[in-house]
């Protein structure tokens, strides 16, 4: 347990930016999940409807730094490979 007073502020903080942070995270998951499932069932239209909303939501926790810039542009081009290769199957 935190003995000083600066230590007890700081796991103040912490646990209110670890909230902040699972919420993020956990709705970005969230997000990605449902993309998923759309291509998984053929809803390739839909699915492309959704993706800018999930890239949107992959940025903006980048953006507040719960993840990484860079895991953020993983994710996004994982998804944008799904994404193509649902579109190339339903034309092809």
């Amino acid at each position: 347990m935190a003995n000083t007073k600066q230590a007890k502020k700081r796991a103040r903080r912490d646990a209110k930016r670890r909230l902040r942070n699972r919420y993020h995270l956990s709705r970005m998951r969230t997000y990605i999940r449902n993309f998923k499932r759309m291509i998984q069932a053929g809803e390739v239209e839909k699915a492309k409807d959704y993706f800018p909303k999930v890239v949107s939501v992959i940025q903006h926790t980048a953006s507040k730094r719960v993840i990484h810039k860079n895991e953020a542009a993983r994710k996004v081009s994982r998804i944008s490979q799904l994404l193509n290769k649902a579109l190339k199957e339903t034309k092809g």
